[in-house]
């Protein structure tokens, strides 16, 4: 299962009961978080989480509603006793950019280790989930993120039986790896099924709607979008500002396939979000309006049967 905390919701500055753009993800023990605008580190303690396990810090882009936070987070994290490493990634310049920020925050007792994004699309394996970063459209470069929870294939008893797998190796096998026994090969294949489907959040800000947003995120299981503005009357300003509307993320949503969609990152002269909805329901039913601290589990499907 993966735990996901929407930790600020503000675009451009922050609100009372607002704060900038932030997402924190948990999977078992590993915590990811996506951009750090000013007020990261508080929202992480009114939600009762810990900036200790904190081991990735994407970056969609470097304004400074996503990247303030940081030498604060940085500075907590050396407080709480991290030691070990932390993984930056983020568009190019990413280490001249933090390492600018960390004039306030030198003497960290942990490294940090930097990926700067060159191509359109880039993949990691990380703490046992799959991160991909995508370029998106804003008027710096700027990258889109999925997370995908892969889950292996059932294990079958019968299949095992029938192959004549010993069954001192069926656990290893279960693992994915490939035995060599009594001169014979053993595969995972032998003992379990085809993989299930896994977990996928997508992550986005700060673009119009583009293709790349609807492709990286088809059939995630919860897309959380940019809506800088709610109101019809902002559609000139969003396609000069290359943001978006509520309408048109709730476009990329139906478009993508998406279960859930959540809107973020708000204009700050959009005070109510929710009087809004009704229009974009209607284009996609399963939208909400984000806000600072919302959060949910998300779990493999057999795991919600």
């Amino acid at each position: 299962m993966l735990d996901v905390c929407l930790l600020g919701t503000s675009g451009m500055m922050p609100l009372p009961g607002r704060w900038l753009t932030a997402l924190m993800t948990r999977l078992e023990g590993s915590s990811l978080l996506i951009d750090c605008g000013e007020g990261t580190q508080i929202a992480i303690r009114e939600k009762g989480w810990s900036v200790h396990a904190i081991d990735t810090i994407c970056f969609t882009h470097y304004h400074g509603d996503h990247i303030s936070g940081l030498p604060g987070l940085l500075l907590s994290m050396g407080n709480a006793e991290r030691t070990e490493p932390v993984t930056l990634i983020g568009p190019k310049g990413l280490e001249r950019v933090v390492n600018n920020l960390r004039v306030i925050a030198p003497g960290l007792p942990f490294s940090l280790n930097f990926v700067e994004l060159k191509e359109n699309e880039v993949s990691f394996q990380l703490q046992g989930y799959h991160l991909k970063a995508f370029r998106v459209h804003h008027n710096v470069p700027c990258y889109g993120y999925s997370i995908t929870v892969p889950r292996g294939g059932r294990f079958f008893i019968e299949k095992a039986q029938a192959n004549q797998v010993p069954m001192k190796l069926w656990s290893r096998l279960q693992k994915g790896e490939t035995m060599e026994w009594e001169g014979r090969t053993y595969t995972p294949d032998m003992v379990i099924g085809p993989p299930r489907k896994g977990i996928k959040l997508t992550y986005c800000t700060d673009t119009r709607p583009v293709n790349s947003l609807v492709e990286n995120a088809r059939e995630s299981d919860l897309l959380i979008c940019e809506g800088m503005y709610g109101e019809k009357e902002k559609q000139a300003k969003a396609q000069e500002k290359k943001h978006m509307t509520f309408l048109e993320a709730a476009e990329v949503a139906r478009a993508a396939e998406v279960k859930e969609l959540w809107l973020t990152h708000y204009s700050p002269s959009l005070l109510r979000p929710e009087d809004y909805m009704k229009p974009v329901n209607k284009v996609f039913p399963s939208a909400h309006p984000g806000k600072d601290g919302k959060s949910c589990t998300l779990y493999f499907p057999e795991e919600c049967e």
